[in-house]
C-alpha cells in the first residue's frame, strides 16, 4: 500500500520522506562539489581531532575529496530512505528507514563532538523526530499492511 497524501495518519511519514528528499539532493550536490575540488574543507564540519591531523595542504585536499565521495553516497542512501518512507510497505522498507535514521543520529552526534554548530544540531533534531515517527505504533502499522 502506497502512502496517500489525503490520509492524515500518513502526514508524519510524508514529512519525513520530504526531509530525506531535500537532504538527498543537498548531499549529492555537496558531494559532487567536494569531489570536483571546487570547495575547500570547512573545519567547523569536523571534530577537532580531524582538523589537527590535516595540517598539510595536500592532506586536506585529499580528505575533502574522500569526504565528498562519502557525502555523495550518503545522499544516495537518503534518497533510498525517502523512497522507503513514501512507499511504506514491508519490513525491509521499515528497516532501511530506521537503520539510516539511527546511522544519521550517530554520525551527526560524532561530528558535534566538542563543537556547537547550528546546522548539525538542526539535523540531529530532525533525525530524532523521524526516529520518534518511525517508532509510533500507527506509523509502524503502515509499513506492515
Amino acid at each position: 500500500m502506497r502512502l496517500s497524501a489525503f490520509d492524515f495518519k500518513n502526514i508524519p511519514l510524508i514529512l519525513c520522506g520530504l526531509f530525506y528528499c531535500v537532504l538527498s539532493i543537498f548531499s549529492i550536490v555537496t558531494g559532487m562539489i567536494y569531489v570536483s575540488g571546487k570547495r575547500k574543507l570547512n573545519p567547523l564540519e569536523l571534530p577537532d581531532s580531524f582538523v589537527d591531523k590535516l595540517s598539510e595542504e595536500g592532506k586536506t585536499e585529499r580528505f575533502a575529496r574522500k569526504m565528498g565521495l562519502v557525502t555523495f553516497i550518503v545522499g544516495i542512501v537518503q534518497g533510498i530512505s525517502a523512497f522507503c518512507l513514501f512507499h511504506a510497505k514491508g519490513i525491509l522498507a521499515y528497516m532501511i528507514a530506521l537503520g539510516f535514521t539511527l546511522f544519521s543520529i550517530a554520525s551527526v552526534s560524532f561530528k558535534l563532538k566538542g563543537k556547537i554548530n547550528a546546522f548539525p544540531l538542526l539535523k540531529l533534531g530532525a533525525y530524532l523526530l523521524i526516529l520518534i515517527v518511525l517508532f509510533l505504533s500507527e506509523t509502524r502499522n503502515l509499513f506492515f499492511r
